[in-house]
């Protein structure tokens, strides 16, 4: 139910955090990787795939740049390769109160956290149409958007971060309800509040970091392995009936 046995997968953000645990955790599944990073000296990832047994790519590409996140799937096509997978996980993040927020890093933002997500999408998808089902998980494709806690709330001094991820979820639904009838599923992981690089400074701030961490029922912040088995499951079989959906990671804190 769960075997992504000889599957390649194509993830954005894979060198830290979250999107690094879910990357091993695909190849931990059986499929290949192809890595969508900035810096193409970083092998910690990479490493960890190969000593799996799996394959694994590197395609260096910044997201901020509209002309390089084109020509991704384009190039990888022209190379032959057959992608059943894609996770956009690759997300920045800028803090400014809202009467003071800069025109260009909200531009930035909507670029990587939204304007690459539809990109490659669209374009993956389009490929993923040409496929033939697989014998292994019974569709042509699963596409795994990231979300956010902020797809539903509005945060405090993160409006493109919010803007960004609330479209991410619209966007993974608009996708859905055009693919699933075609043999792809489209859904979204929402992430609550975890323990990385991104939250720096929510974890530095004694008195936020005080505040929010008494509101989750789970009675601590996540780790990315908590989105390992997340994201196999909704990559696999196990998930065959289950598209348009944002499924939250949270320890609880949307039910408070």
């Amino acid at each position: 139910m769960f075997s992504l046995k000889d599957h390649t997968a194509l993830v954005t953000g894979g060198t830290r955090g979250i999107g690094q645990a879910v990357a091993i955790a695909l190849a931990e599944a059986g499929a290949d990787v192809i890595l969508v990073q900035r810096n193409a000296k970083d092998e910690e990832t990479a490493t960890a795939i190969r000593k799996l047994g799996r394959r694994v790519t590197v395609v260096a590409a910044d997201l901020s740049s509209p002309a390089e996140v084109k020509r991704i799937v384009p190039e990888l096509l022209d190379e032959g390769r057959e992608i059943r997978i894609l996770v956009n996980c690759a997300g920045i993040q800028r803090r400014y109160p809202c009467e003071e927020f800069p025109d260009e890093d909200f531009n930035e933002v909507i670029q990587v956290n939204l304007n690459s997500v539809f990109t490659l999408c669209r374009d993956i998808g389009a490929h993923m149409l040409t496929l033939e089902p697989s014998p292994v998980t019974g569709r042509k494709g699963s596409i795994i958007n990231f979300a956010s806690l902020l797809t539903f709330q509005g945060g405090l001094t993160v409006p493109a971060y919010a803007a960004s991820k609330g479209a991410v979820g619209q966007l993974t639904k608009s996708f859905a309800n055009e693919w699933t009838s075609k043999g792809i599923t489209v859904n979204a992981i929402a992430p609550g509040y975890i323990e990385t690089e991104m939250n720096t400074a929510l974890l530095n701030d004694k008195q936020r970091l005080a505040s929010i961490s008494a509101r989750i029922p789970a009675g601590r912040w996540g780790t990315p392995e908590d989105f390992k088995g997340t994201a196999v499951y909704l990559a696999s079989k196990a998930s065959a009936y289950v598209s348009g959906h944002v499924l939250v990671v949270d320890g609880g804190w949307m039910g408070r």
